[in-house]
């Protein structure tokens, strides 16, 4: 994804999504996790957290961390979020000392890596902070069959204090995409900025992600509808040891065979 997005431009970010309906979200991701899960409590990591957003209505049912490479962000996050740990790592190579029940990286934070051999190391590194019977969700990318080359988008956004315009196309080369950014960024005090920046993103497949996350040690499942239409939700369960203390689809408390 672009840096600058993540860097002089998170101030922004927020503005930019402010239409995303993140409580939709959290509701299908807390579906999914009562469904596929089966570890013995709700504590949540959100691996490239952002500004907090999906967080900051998780942390009301669950006792979450963050984790994000992005200071920018982070410090937004933190001026949102109150008893949330939040640190700054790398979601291939972070190390909290703990297990998680969810591990989460949503709104296609994986397209940051650029090989596969990254992700499979973002795949072990959720699979380690997980419990047994935990289960990991990861919104990917774009999946290869429904790139669309030559697509344009335009989002405006407007508030008393600045009003953005963001224009973007995208392209293709061989497995990557190719998003061309153009921003207008108008404030009273600044003026108008002109922006750009170039993004490139792989493209992996379902079944591939799903050969990435049973490699990582996790029982993988690729659902077709995701928050995006053209992107899908990948899932991982750790698997249970014996003498594990399980939830069953029902919500009770047993211990795994």
């Amino acid at each position: 994804m672009a840096l600058r997005m993540y860097g002089a431009l998170a101030k922004y970010y927020d503005l930019q999504y402010s239409r995303k309906d993140y409580g939709a979200e959290v509701r299908r991701l807390e579906e999914l996790v009562r469904r596929f899960g089966r570890s013995d409590g709700m504590s949540w990591l959100d691996v490239a957290c952002g500004t907090g957003r999906h967080l900051e209505i998780l942390q009301r049912r669950h006792a979450c961390t963050g984790v994000d490479a992005s200071p920018a962000m982070l410090r937004i996050a933190r001026r949102r979020l109150s008893g949330v740990r939040l640190v700054r790592g790398d979601m291939r190579t972070f190390q909290l000392d703990r297990q998680f029940d969810v591990v989460s990286c949503l709104f296609s934070a994986i397209a940051n890596l650029h090989t596969e051999r990254d992700l499979g190391r973002a795949f072990g590194n959720f699979a380690r902070h997980l419990r047994p019977g935990g289960v990991a969700v990861v919104e990917p990318w774009i999946l290869p069959s429904r790139a669309k080359p030559g697509h344009l988008h335009l989002l405006t956004r407007q508030e008393p204090t600045v009003t953005l315009v963001r224009m973007a196309q995208s392209r293709l080369h061989g497995r990557w995409t190719v998003i061309d950014y153009r921003y207008l960024i108008g404030e009273p005090r600044r003026g108008i900025r002109y922006l750009e920046e170039t993004d490139r993103s792989l493209m992996v497949d379902s079944a591939r992600l799903q050969q990435l996350m049973r490699r990582a040690g996790l029982r993988p499942r690729f659902l077709a509808r995701g928050f995006s239409s053209d992107r899908g939700l990948l899932l991982g369960v750790k698997p249970l040891r014996h003498g594990d203390a399980v939830r069953s689809p029902g919500g009770r408390r047993r211990h795994a065979a």
